[in-house]
């Protein structure tokens, strides 16, 4: 392990020798007391950063757009960023969070979807440019820890979160730690085969969860109603100004919440779907909550209610075991920034 590194985590953790002597829950009460970190969402379209404090307040936001898919010009997009909202608040830590998969050292991004990033060594390249220490994680899992620490799952030993947006992402922390598997590549539940031989995934496969329970798999079901000219859909091709291309998971999800039956039936059928997959997740990990975030959660109950009932329905050895709640996230879109500042600052231990 490289002197720098090492160093940096030692300042941050309790002292290792007494470290596995705390019972998780005291461990969290010890975690991120360290000053102000910068967090940094970075997707598809925009990269968000914001100040970040011990109790999980954003003091100051700043944005971009991500620029296009060249490694060096997302870096010094951050800096920018970095620069920007350091001016007024004195920074410890970054923790940046992006889709993708990372060594389990959290130096390399071994591949990102939304960028040209192939085994990108991005942790070295920006320490040095922003002399500071930085941590680099997946935004699932940055997300999934701002629930934990800040969120709807704080006080939970063993918390699964779900995020429902154009797939379908997953983390999981574990009695305090992320849990990201041997090789760093955990949490991609959307991609478990819920229907053999279903809709092709692009990830290569056919019927997979994200196909059945995702915003755009909400979109298409909308969308081949409409193509079926059947009378339940006028309200839907209405709102998409009478073009049934045009119809998205959030169009849909307006639709339900003002009121509209055909709407909300979608919904309960994406919910189904939604408990269907926890189902099998529960009986592989059994944990004692699900967290469930994303675009697709603005539906609220329209969605979770009948998630509900499907997890219930569908959990094997229901009615002798205990169940799992269900909860919708409550740290919305700027979580995976909260998440990834305070990672940024905490032990070593707790983002393995």
């Amino acid at each position: 392990m490289p002197a720098p590194r090492s160093s940096f985590r030692a300042r941050l953790r309790p002292p290792a020798t007494a470290w596995k002597e705390v019972p998780w829950a005291a461990r969290r009460s010890h975690l991120g007391r360290r000053g102000l970190a910068i967090g940094i969402d970075i997707g598809g379209t925009k990269v968000a950063a914001g100040v970040v404090d011990a109790e999980g307040r954003v003091l100051a936001e700043a944005r971009r757009s991500t620029p296009g898919a060249d490694p060096r010009a997302v870096e010094q997009t951050i800096v920018e960023l970095v620069d920007e909202l350091s001016a007024d608040h004195r920074i410890a830590s970054v923790g940046i969070g992006a889709a993708g998969w990372m060594d389990l050292d959290g130096g390399t991004v071994l591949f990102s979807p939304h960028l040209a990033w192939r085994n990108e060594p991005l942790r070295e390249s920006l320490q040095k440019l922003l002399r500071r220490p930085v941590l680099l994680t997946n935004d699932a899992d940055a997300a999934a820890w701002a629930e934990w620490r800040f969120g709807a799952g704080q006080g939970e030993s063993r918390l699964v979160c779900i995020t429902l947006g154009t797939g379908i992402g997953g983390a999981m922390v574990m009695d305090g730690r992320v849990e990201r598997g041997r090789y760093g590549v955990a949490g991609e539940f959307g991609h478990q085969i819920i229907f053999p031989g279903g809709h092709r995934c692009e990830c290569g496969n056919r019927g997979c969860w994200e196909q059945y329970a995702s915003g755009n798999a909400l979109g298409r079901e909308a969308r081949q109603l409409v193509r079926t000219n059947s009378p339940d859909g006028m309200a839907l091709l209405e709102k998409a100004g009478g073009t049934a291309d045009s119809i998205t998971g959030a169009a849909v999800t307006a639709l339900a919440l003002d009121g509209d039956a055909t709407s909300r039936e979608l919904l309960a059928d994406q919910g189904d779907w939604l408990g269907l997959g926890l189902a099998n997740l529960a009986a592989a990990l059994d944990p004692g909550m699900f967290v469930i975030g994303g675009g697709l959660c603005d539906a609220g109950e329209l969605l979770a209610g009948p998630a509900r009932d499907s997890f219930a329905k569908n959990l094997t050895g229901r009615g002798f075991r205990p169940m799992a709640r269900i909860e919708l996230a409550a740290l919305g879109p700027r979580a995976g920034m909260i998440g990834a500042a305070d990672l940024s600052r905490v032990s070593g231990r707790a983002h393995s």
